[in-house]
């Protein structure tokens, strides 16, 4: 059932789609292959794209043809593919007409080049090369929230616009459920003796830490037919279409745990939207629905799954064939418990599954500070240091493995995408209490190197709807109306981790 209204809104915003893909195809470009001589010229392109994309949806015949497909298609059901294309619709084009053209334009310029600027800064440890930089992207944050009347808290749009529903102040609820526990959990396993690493700290060639991980996405179920990887600054996932969906990952030769599981966290993101119903292709509900639901999904994969001894059961043999003068001596027990350190670190995407969700309440912090005008950009430094020392009672010798090792800032808007990161980790341990509950064989099919079942399952409950369904629908309906909750992370974190320390 169709009508000429939403056959021509649906063509119109495709155009849309097609555009701000294009647009992706670049940023991809610059991150992977583009040389240095080329980010100014990106910079225009990026922000021509942008503004064109704007004008489009902005264009007063895109309103006439939402309110003549919604008088037509009042009659469809709730749970129907033109009533949910409709209500994305309508929330994008409310969102758009709030921004002015101009300002795209601008933010879209100034994050290129910031962007570009951070690729040099962060390797040289040169903050003030990015200062002002960043204290103008603040203020561009700032100024978006502007456009938007009556939230509570000035990043409350921000974080919307990545997480559609939730606001600062849920945001801090979720994160004192979380925190208590946390600190406490660090320090009992702390106090005792850490597990060894070193095995994990050796050299491991480059290509072979490549073709090993690899190996690995392809038997999760990662189709090189429709995407590939590439090595970047900071890994990334982006989807140009359901039939193009690239990964990207970087390696460090004396540390095979950085590429490893960078690698398997960027497919667990590609397994979405690889997974995606296909009929939605060319609209806006051909995208994983939230940030949050998103890492989720990267999380699962890359720790309930990748970090669990089952997974390693199978793959440790192949390791070992692999990197034989490395493993040779090693059990499976000793690997399973090395990768499974808690410690310690400066460097968020080197944490344990522990002390994870602190690295982002410490920059969800920073961004409410320096959003709400309470920290100066040229203090960042400083404060990251002192809070540094305060959380983790480490000391922080250079920016670049402090303030300035996280791309989000350099590259987006100030505000709205760190708390992604925990309501994923949150959400990644209900949606896996589900699956066990499903599949209560699943521990045994990953211990054999099959993971259709669990790809299936997340296929049917999760990857296939898209953005078909808000947020906090899709997560009442995978936890059966229970909606996101702390205490099935903080029950399977606490398991896990006082097992290992038997």
């Amino acid at each position: 059932m169709s009508s000429k209204a939403m056959d021509q809104l649906r063509s119109a915003l495709g155009e849309c789609v097609d555009i701000e893909a294009a647009a992706s195809v670049l940023y991809w470009d610059q991150a992977t292959h583009m040389p240095e001589g080329g980010a100014p010229a990106r910079g225009r392109q990026l922000s021509t794209l942008s503004k064109i994309a704007h004008e489009k949806i902005t264009n007063p015949k895109m309103e006439s043809l939402l309110i003549e497909a919604e008088n037509q298609c009042n009659d469809f059901p709730e749970d129907s593919f033109e009533h949910s294309f409709l209500r994305v619709a309508r929330r994008n084009f409310e969102r758009a007409i709030q921004v002015p053209g101009s300002y795209v334009k601008r933010a879209s310029q100034l994050r290129c080049e910031l962007y570009d600027v951070w690729t040099r800064a962060r390797p040289d440890n040169d903050f003030k090369r990015v200062s002002s930089l960043l204290k103008e992207n603040v203020a561009l944050s700032v100024e978006y929230s502007s456009f938007f009347k009556g939230h509570a808290h000035v990043a409350d749009p921000l974080i919307d616009h990545a997480d559609e529903g939730m606001t600062a102040e849920m945001i801090k609820t979720l994160f004192s459920s979380l925190r208590p526990s946390l600190v406490n959990l660090v320090k009992e396993i702390t106090d005792e003796k850490p597990f060894d690493d070193a095995c994990l700290r050796q050299n491991f060639p480059l290509q072979a830490q490549w073709s090993f991980g690899e190996k690995i996405i392809r038997k999760l179920g990662y189709d090189f037919s429709r995407g590939r990887q590439d090595k970047t600054h900071h890994p990334f996932m982006t989807s140009f279409s359901i039939g193009d969906v690239r990964i990207t990952t970087r390696f460090k030769e004396d540390d095979l745990s950085e590429g490893l599981f960078s690698t398997i966290h960027e497919a667990g993101h590609a397994l979405y939207e690889q997974g995606i119903n296909p009929e939605y292709e060319g609209t806006y509900l051909a995208a994983g629905v939230s940030a949050g639901v998103h890492e989720s999904q990267s999380r699962l994969w890359e720790n309930l799954v990748g970090r669990s001894r089952s997974f390693w059961v199978y793959f440790f043999p192949i390791l070992k064939e692999a990197f034989p003068d490395r493993f040779r001596n090693l059990t499976l027990d000793e690997f399973y418990k090395a990768i499974n350190r808690v410690e310690k670190t400066l460097i968020r995407t080197d944490a344990d599954e522990v002390t994870y969700n602190l690295h982002v309440m410490l920059r969800f912090d920073f961004e409410m500070q320096m959003l709400e005008g309470k920290l100066a950009v040229e203090d960042l430094p400083e404060a990251w240091r002192e809070r540094i020392k305060s959380d983790f009672g480490l000391i922080v010798s250079d920016d670049k493995d402090g303030v300035l090792q996280d791309v989000h800032w350099f590259s987006g808007p100030v505000g709205g995408v760190f708390q992604g990161y925990t309501i994923g980790n949150v959400l990644a341990a209900e949606i896996f209490e589900k699956v066990t509950q499903a599949i209560p064989d699943l521990q045994d099919q990953i211990a054999v190197g099959n993971f259709e079942g669990l790809l299936n399952w997340l296929t049917q409950n999760v990857y296939r709807h898209g953005s078909k369904m808000p947020a906090e629908q899709l997560i009442r309906n995978i936890t059966s109306g229970k909606g996101l909750s702390s205490k099935p992370f903080l029950n399977y974190i606490e398991s896990k981790y006082r097992t290992l320390l038997r």
